[in-house]
């Protein structure tokens, strides 16, 4: 069989082990990389280039820099004259027009980390786990204009441990993205490519999440609520509350049996706690603003000298 013509579309690095496995597969020709322009970053403010990038300049990859493929009419009549197979798209964050999307023989695929049509949108991953969710999987859709909406044509259930958070399961996606990306292949090597429309009734949403997010509201959840929170933004951006008016960030929590109030507060033996709307929770790892992350027994005797009243917002 002849090599398949492929351009990748990607930007962080949860794209990038799919774009290894393309590149070292010995039946894909990358005929083009496309991601974001460099950014600044850090302190400093200098470039930098996205993971995808780097990945590509390393390995001496055709790359594309572009904030908008869609206005690059020069590139895309190249695209159009070089007989394409087709586009894998993976995290790009730019939407790929009509012109664009009817380059490729075969079409443009997207591989997304949800079993669509459960959690189209930009966070699957944590929507995933806010709603305590036990499963979800990595999904591979022929791309229509509409976001996420594409037939499918490969899907990949994942069991979710209890424990998992959301940086452990996006390791984890990112890599069964890379092995679905192998699976496609070989369903186009053997012409066992075949397409099921996603039902309509069943679609749900995970769109963008702020850093707001992360504000633990305990008079409004539940514990279970407030654990589910903490492990999908976990590491980013991460849940906070306001202990007297300062920014304090909660890293880990358990059950507590003392009674409270939700949105009340106690402290002691017991440690820092909370009342949510079914129970208490006790606060058992933490970061103060400007202060190093502690226990809430630390974080407490450094404070007994400055205030004898806690409130949790």
């Amino acid at each position: 069989m002849k090599k398949l013509n492929v351009v990748f579309f990607g930007t962080p690095d949860f794209s990038v082990p799919t774009l290894e496995m393309l590149h070292q597969h010995p039946l894909i020709n990358i005929v083009k990389v496309i991601t974001m322009p460099d950014r600044p970053s850090g302190r400093g403010q200098e470039l930098k280039s996205p993971p995808v990038a780097e990945y590509a300049k390393t390995h001496k990859l055709p790359l594309l820099q572009t904030e908008n493929i869609n206005r690059e009419e020069a590139e895309l009549e190249l695209l159009a004259k070089s007989s394409i197979d087709f586009f894998l798209v993976i995290a790009f964050a730019q939407f790929l027009g009509s012109k664009l999307l009817n380059i490729p023989k075969l079409g443009a695929f997207n591989i997304h980390t949800s079993l669509l049509p459960k959690y189209r949108g930009a966070a699957p991953i944590q929507y995933a786990l806010l709603n305590g969710d036990t499963s979800t999987g990595v999904s591979i859709q022929r791309m229509v204009k509409q976001m996420d909406a594409g037939d499918l044509c490969l899907s990949h259930p994942m069991a979710i441990a209890p424990f998992e958070n959301g940086g452990m399961l996006f390791t984890r996606l990112k890599f069964q993205a890379a092995l679905s990306t192998a699976d496609l292949i070989e369903l186009i090597r053997t012409n066992s490519l075949s397409f099921t429309a996603q039902d309509e009734t069943a679609i749900s949403f995970a769109p963008t999440l702020n850093k707001e997010d992360g504000h633990l509201k305990f008079a409004q959840y539940t514990r279970r609520d407030i654990f589910n929170r903490i492990r999908a933004l976990d590491p980013w951006p991460s849940t906070y509350c306001f202990l007297n008016g300062t920014r304090l960030k909660v890293f880990e929590v358990e059950n507590s049996d003392v009674k409270l109030n939700p949105g009340a507060t106690e402290f002691g033996q017991k440690g820092l706690l909370v009342g949510t709307l079914d129970g208490s929770l006790r606060l058992l790892s933490v970061q103060l603003e400007g202060k190093k992350r502690c226990s809430d027994f630390e974080l407490l005797n450094g404070l007994k000298n400055k205030t004898s009243s806690f409130t949790i917002e």
